[in-house]
């Protein structure tokens, strides 16, 4: 025997692979252990003994399970008392196999027993009742029908609610609710921005109350996450348990309830129907009343949704085909009214034996009062059609065979051609004074043969509104005998030629009364196809004014088109011409790019309020700067390097338009040259800054150790002339502190004493010509020191491969 996987996904070896199944396949075998998901050693046993004992003659594994129908029937009467539920009208094939698999599980072999157990075990009937229901269902089941309705429903329900109200939506079978929660996502979805000016109502219903509470509820196991994206987990959903719940938002606008479709009353005014894989279940007499509750619920233009195995079946009159391949249907505008009763739906437990007295007596009363409107009815009641603007038949009242004789051929329900030919006239003749009053409106004495008998008959027409702004029109028929023919019958007391004489005068005054009728209907026929005419002819002028307008607008529309065609021209060559700015204006940027990356140095570039346009790569770590900062203020960033008011430092650059540098050590104490310059456009227009930094560590390092070896006082300068260093012999020679000295301009050390015009001239003048100057003598008075000559010798340096400058000051004392 090959191998068996039973539901759980076991599997079983072949442990009795030589065992013969006289009248039962490997296969049948092997199926039904799977469908009714056995649990391994139940599937181990069950096979043993038939390997033993050959097949059953009505085996647990068999399609039905054994047992006579009577048995069948008390179950399903069992089901109905205790769990309020008539499954009697449900497809057979399906309640058998649930039963079937309730009594594999519980190792029964036939109806009896497991009735009994039922009667024994309340717990069981609820089991099964729960078994029969089947309660698949998942997230977004077939998403092409979701983004059919997205695309094509949901946009015509919203242009259909000009008026505003709530869109409401009905889930009939919604087991644990996730179909509910899936339209209410796709609406909200749909809604976008809008959502807080269209309220949506959807409601969840099922016949099982277990069901609804874990609907309402809204908490799913973790492996929705294979049925809904990760977006919408993100939006909709929140983590708990171990598992996902509904956002409160969208719970909020579901509502859930315990309610029997084909028993209980439906909801009214629907947009949308979605009972899909629902009818699978239901027999075609619940399919018949189910379609046309549908109907009742959705309001004109409302929408119903099936499964992809369903259809609407003989209810083409009541559903239009309108996505065939997502089953959506538009529902049609009918006025022959399905009956829908749920009187008594109320009540599901007390159906059968020991129902109470009071809902019996109910019931007659319901019955008598019933049977004696049929009576009035028909007996009483002059008999009637109920039509529409269309003369179309909408209902019959009483006996109406006299007046009406279907014509021969395709059926049909077009009053004027069911009417007979002696009251088309006149019955045409009082419809169209009624529709045009909408008053009622009456004729008498039509004369019409009956039976070799002349009645005359008297049409009442009565124009009344339902909920539609279309009129209806109730027709009465009531026909008297003829008088002249009852009077007709010979008088013994009377002469025959007066009879006769009396009885012609009656038939010439029937035949002028006739004739004035006549005259009259003629009448009110030309009238009526007078104002036809004159209708048609203004209906006619105004079409040619139309066409006037048209043609003018046509004409118009030419102009318009060669316009927009030469503008679609001149679009066309500046589109050219932006592609190819913009190809331009790409590789430039291409360029910037690569140059800015290229660059070995840290560069910032700055807009007029001090935002940060660029930078180069090796900016990032010394102003701690990332990429998200493009746009930021330099002021608010905190850098890596020991930096003054940097803020003023560019202001005055970008006003002055004056180049600054300064020196300045990071967190680490290495040295670097802040250089700020003016930011210019190819207008020669300042926009902003740059801020460069130019690592001098290595210049400084080798002249700060030459420095330390002079026993000579010696200053280093930068471009600017301001003290970058000085060593120890200057301090303690001119008594000043370093704190002092370091970062001023030479000629403002000291309160100014060092602003010799000797050493300025040295320092302005000649040294940037000769590069460097030996033995220069400046003689001056200094307030700590008093009177010194100093021999002053300077050299002007370079460092290339940094771009710096740097004035290296020897001053020996000479006096």
């Amino acid at each position: 025997m090959k191998e068996i996987k039973a539901g759980g996904g076991i599997t079983f070896a072949q442990e009795i692979g030589s065992c013969k199944f006289s009248g039962m396949p490997e296969s049948a075998i092997a199926t039904r252990c799977v469908d009714y998901v056995l649990a391994p050693a139940e599937i181990a046993r069950e096979l043993k003994h038939i390997a033993e004992h050959g097949a059953l003659k009505h085996s647990v594994l068999d399609e039905a399970p054994p047992g006579s129908e009577t048995e069948f029937s008390r179950i399903l009467a069992l089901l109905r008392t205790d769990a309020g539920v008539d499954f009697s009208a449900y497809k057979p094939t399906t309640l058998r196999r649930r039963i079937n698999r309730r009594m594999v599980l519980k190792r029964i072999e036939s109806l009896g027993e497991y009735l009994k157990l039922l009667r024994k075990n309340r717990a069981e009937v609820e089991l099964l009742f729960h078994d029969i229901l089947i309660n698949v269902t998942g997230f977004f089941r077939d998403p092409a029908a979701f983004e059919s309705l997205k695309k094509k429903i949901f946009p015509r329900i919203i242009k259909e609610r000009v008026q505003g109200g709530p869109i409401r939506i009905w889930v009939p079978g919604c087991a644990t609710g996730e179909e509910v929660y899936s339209l209410a996502i796709c609406l909200h979805e749909f809604l976008g921005k809008n959502r807080t000016n269209r309220a949506m109502q959807i409601f969840g219903t099922d016949i099982s109350e277990n069901m609804v509470a874990k609907a309402r509820a809204g908490v799913y196991p973790g492996h929705i996450e294979s049925e809904v994206s990760a977006e919408r987990l993100r939006r909709y959903f929140q983590k708990a348990n171990g598992g996902y719940q509904i956002s409160k938002f969208i719970r909020d606008a579901c509502i859930f309830a315990k309610q029997n479709v084909a028993e209980d009353p439906p909801f009214s005014k629907l947009d949308l129907i979605s009972c899909r894989n629902l009818l699978i279940y239901l027999g075609p007499s619940l399919q018949k009343k189910v379609f046309p509750t549908f109907h009742y619920s959705l309001r004109p233009g409302g929408y119903l949704m099936l499964g992809t195995s369903e259809t609407i079946g003989a209810f083409s009159n009541l559903f239009t085909v309108l996505d065939k391949k997502n089953k959506v249907y538009l529902r049609n505008d009918t006025y022959s009214r399905p009956q829908i009763d749920y009187a008594f739906a109320a009540q599901p437990r007390e159906v059968g034996e020991g129902r109470p007295a009071r809902l019996m007596r109910e019931v007659s009363h319901f019955d008598l009062q019933k049977r004696a409107e049929e009576i009035l009815l028909t007996q009483y009641s002059p008999p009637g059609v109920i039509v529409n603007e269309r003369m179309e038949v909408l209902h019959f009242l009483g006996r109406t065979g006299s007046y009406l004789d279907p014509a021969t051929g395709s059926a049909s329900l077009q009053l004027l051609k069911m009417v007979r030919a002696e009251l088309m006239v006149d019955l045409r003749s009082v419809l169209a004074q009624a529709a045009k009053t909408h008053v009622p409106a009456r004729k008498e004495g039509i004369r019409m043969r009956l039976n070799d008998r002349f009645r005359d008959v008297t049409v009442e027409v009565v124009p009344f509104q339902n909920s539609q702004p279309e009129y209806f029109y109730l027709l009465l028929f009531r026909d008297f005998p003829a008088t002249d023919l009852e009077e007709a019958k010979p008088e013994r007391r009377k002469p025959s030629g007066t009879v006769r004489q009396q009885n012609a005068e009656r038939e010439t005054q029937r035949l002028r009364a006739e004739l004035a009728q006549t005259k009259d209907s003629l009448q009110t026929i030309i009238e009526e196809q007078e104002a036809t005419n004159e209708e048609l002819k203004s209906a006619n002028e105004e079409i040619q004014s139309s066409n006037e307008e048209l043609q003018s607008t046509n004409e118009e529309l030419e102009t318009a088109k060669e316009e927009l065609q030469s503008t679609n021209e001149e679009l066309t060559t500046l589109n050219e011409e932006l592609q190819n700015r913009n190809s331009d204006l790409s590789e430039v940027n291409n360029d910037l790019n690569n140059l800015i990356s290229s660059f070995n140095m840290p560069i910032v570039m700055l807009s007029n309020d001090l935002a940060i346009r660029r930078f180069t790569p090796l900016a990032q770590k010394i102003f701690n700067l990332i990429p998200g900062d493009v746009g930021r203020r330099i002021s608010d960033i905190n850098p890596n390097i020991a930096l003054p008011d940097l803020k003023s430092l560019v202001t005055e650059v970008i006003d002055s338009l004056n180049v600054k540098e300064i020196e300045v050590q990071d967190r680490e104490g290495h040295w670097y040259s802040l250089r700020i310059r003016p930011y210019r456009t190819a207008e020669n227009k300042i926009e902003g800054a740059v801020i460069v930094l130019v690592d001098i560590g290595d210049v400084r390092q080798g002249i700060e150790e030459v420095m330390e070896i002079v026993g000579q006082p010696m200053l280093l300068l930068t471009a600017d002339l301001r003290v970058s260093r000085a060593n120890d012999s200057f301090y303690e020679k001119f008594r000043v502190a370093k704190e002092e000295t370091d970062g001023v301009e030479i000629f403002k050390l000291g309160n100014g004493q060092w602003n010799i015009l000797a050493l300025r001239s040295l320092l302005e003048q000649v040294l940037p010509a000769n590069q460097h100057v030996e033995a220069f003598k400046v003689d001056h008075e200094f307030p700590q020191i008093g009177r010194r000559t100093f021999s002053v010798s300077a050299r002007r340096l370079y460092q290339q491969s940094k771009g710096t400058h740097y004035v290296v000051v020897l001053l020996q004392d000479v006096t």
